[in-house]
């Protein structure tokens, strides 16, 4: 169990250049030691509503003491009750979530919202939820591949669109000391600037919030496509550069460090999850036939 303590942090979403609204929202609860940012899908249909789902049931359900994979669990769940009240919807959601403590922290996590530890130098320490991450994993392709391949935006994991999905998140803990810090981000970063630039700009500005509002800066500037959510937790210190934190990966894979480009949309990847849960179902029906 985290004994949660008072950590210095900064978030800011905006909606980008290219979208009339936002689906991203942000949490930071200090109090509870409890940050997250989720990235609705389903476009006009009430992707916001479906982040915003994932967020207020995180932060309730963490508040009453459960661990941060049941309330994972759990908003998946309050996701589809909500489906099930409208008509015609498919919304979902990614969440990155993190619990910080004293001395360690706590990550999990569905879809492609990404986490990232620094201490002088970057380290993606989730993974991607997707066919391609699997793939680089396994050392099928680069993550240079990775980059330009064409179902780099299909996700294979959501929370939420539908009962059909098996939610399994991701999970990684590690030490968290002073002068660490930790990003939470949607795509909307991830799809615009390179780990590089990342690492470029946590170096360069010297509060979470200036680290914040730069890295969006830096999204919007290289064509803000998407919705861009960024937090930052931890004080910068003085880092003398070398990664010097160790971390365990629990109930995911070691993570995977590439740079997608060229998002296809939310609406793309609720068509596309859909899309590959049907072809999954297909080859099972083929098989009991044949």
């Amino acid at each position: 169990m985290i004994d949660t303590e008072i950590t210095i942090s900064f978030g800011d979403t905006h909606s980008g250049h290219k979208r009339s609204h936002n689906e991203d929202c942000f949490l930071t609860d200090p109090e509870r030691g409890l940050y997250l940012v989720a990235d609705g899908v389903g476009g006009h249909a009430d992707g916001e509503v479906a982040a915003a789902i994932v967020r207020d049931t995180l932060q309730r359900d963490v508040g009453e003491g459960l661990p941060l994979i049941e309330a994972i669990h759990r908003s998946h769940r309050a996701v589809l009750d909500e489906i099930d009240r409208r008509t015609d919807s498919n919304m979902g959601s990614t969440v990155v979530a993190a619990r910080i403590g004293s001395d360690e922290y706590d990550i999990a996590w569905v879809g492609d919202s990404r986490a990232y530890f620094y201490d002088g130098e970057l380290k993606q320490v989730s993974r991607d939820h997707n066919p391609v991450s699997e793939m680089v994993a396994r050392g099928a392709i680069t993550p240079e591949q990775a980059a330009s391949h064409p179902e780099r935006n299909v996700l294979s994991q959501s929370l939420g669109v539908s009962e059909a999905i098996n939610v399994a998140p991701g999970r990684i803990r590690g030490d968290f000391g002073p002068g660490d810090q930790l990003i939470l981000c949607s795509d909307g970063l991830t799809d615009e600037i390179s780990d590089t630039q990342i690492a470029q700009i946590m170096g360069r500005e010297a509060t979470p919030e200036a680290q914040v509002k730069g890295l969006i800066e830096a999204a919007l500037n290289a064509g803000g496509r998407d919705n861009v959510t960024v937090v930052v937790i931890g004080a910068k210190g003085e880092q003398a550069g070398g990664s010097k934190k160790g971390a365990s990966t629990l109930g995911g894979s070691p993570a995977v460090y590439a740079d997608a480009k060229d998002s296809g949309g939310h609406d793309n990847k609720v068509l596309m999850l859909l899309g590959l849960m049907a072809a999954i179902a297909i080859a099972w029906v083929a098989i009991k036939i044949f």
